[in-house]
């Protein structure tokens, strides 16, 4: 008997979108602890472009195929496999391999779809809800009363921390680059445009001085200074990416001292199986029910079919989306 055969997403070479192409293979076999999932619509991350330019390698023995989150349908579990069954609605955090037709994904980073939402919806949430979970909840220690600033605040990862942040009773800030995006998240946050704005002096001008609890950090090097400036005593800086540099010149270490600041970070891609697990268990606990009465629910820029994946690597290259970019397979 012949495998099944599906269509998935290739990188022919380090490059633009143009490097991407779709082509056959055999439908994947889950191992002991993983379900097989019949893939709906697959969410677009920045690690997905980072890996097509050659920057964000998978680690080895992990298939090369993007895509690090996926919704569908279940239609195979392996054998060590209790929470799933054949037929279920699911979302998951992939170890790669999310721009299939069906894709592998291990039973304890996978989760039922919320009530009310569609695939797309769906689609959208495991890696942006996994990564603000991990770094501003479990790691940045933020807690209701306390005042978060999030950079990059109309990014997938952005919109999902500003939305949750709320749920769960912070104050947030946000920078973003445009004016367009300032009223887009208008309703989230206090939007600062920082090419036009002193981000650092906005802030402590609106809190009376005192800064901020926590910061999520994708810039790094370049805002170091204004972020240790802004935070307060037993403050959190958590960084999940350096798009404007890794090389900090210099760091004021009497202030880290004075404040007692915390400066982490962390990537989800070196996280194993168990970390992983931690993370979908505090998202279960805390944040399905959120999602369950409506609230948080993803923000959708666009969605594209499957054979337009190049036009929604583009879209997402320009950098001008507002939450997140879908793509829709069935």
């Amino acid at each position: 008997m012949t495998n099944p055969m599906m269509h998935q997403v290739v990188i022919t070479e380090v490059g633009g979108p143009e490097k991407l192409a779709i082509e056959q293979t055999t439908v994947p076999e889950p191992k002991a602890d993983e379900v097989l999932v019949q893939v709906h619509a697959f969410g677009l991350n920045r690690p997905d472009i980072l890996q097509r330019q050659g920057l964000y390698p998978m680690p080895k023995g992990v298939t090369p195929v993007p895509g690090l989150e996926v919704a569908g349908e279940v239609v195979a579990v392996g054998s060590d496999v209790q929470k799933f069954k054949v037929g279920d609605q699911v979302c998951g955090l992939t170890n790669g391999g999310g721009y299939a037709e069906y894709c592998v994904v291990p039973e304890s980073q996978t989760l039922n779809i919320p009530t009310g939402l569609s695939y797309v919806q769906a689609a959208a949430i495991p890696e942006t809800f996994f990564t603000v979970w991990a770094n501003v909840f479990q790691m940045g220690k933020a807690k209701a009363g306390e005042t978060v600033l999030i950079h990059g605040g109309t990014s997938g990862i952005g919109t999902t921390a500003l939305m949750l942040c709320n749920a769960l009773g912070l104050k947030t800030f946000a920078t973003v680059g445009s004016d367009e995006k300032v009223h887009a998240i208008a309703h989230l946050t206090d939007a600062i445009n920082y090419k036009t704005q002193n981000f650092e002096s906005y802030i402590l001008e609106k809190t009376d001085q005192a800064g901020v609890d926590v910061i999520l950090d994708i810039v790094g090097a370049p805002y170091l200074e204004q972020n240790l400036n802004l935070l307060r005593k037993d403050g959190r800086l958590v960084y999940i990416a350096f798009l404007g540099g890794a090389k900090a010149k210099e760091v004021k270490l009497g202030q880290i001292m004075m404040k007692r600041l915390t400066i982490t970070g962390s990537t989800m891609r070196a996280r194993n199986t168990a970390e992983k697990a931690e993370i979908s268990q505090g998202l279960q606990e805390h944040v399905w029910p959120l999602l369950e009465q409506g609230q948080c629910i993803p923000m959708i820029y666009k969605t594209f079919k499957f054979d337009q994946i190049q036009d929604a690597h583009r879209a997402m290259d320009t950098g001008e989306h507002i939450g997140k970019i879908v793509v829709e397979v069935i």
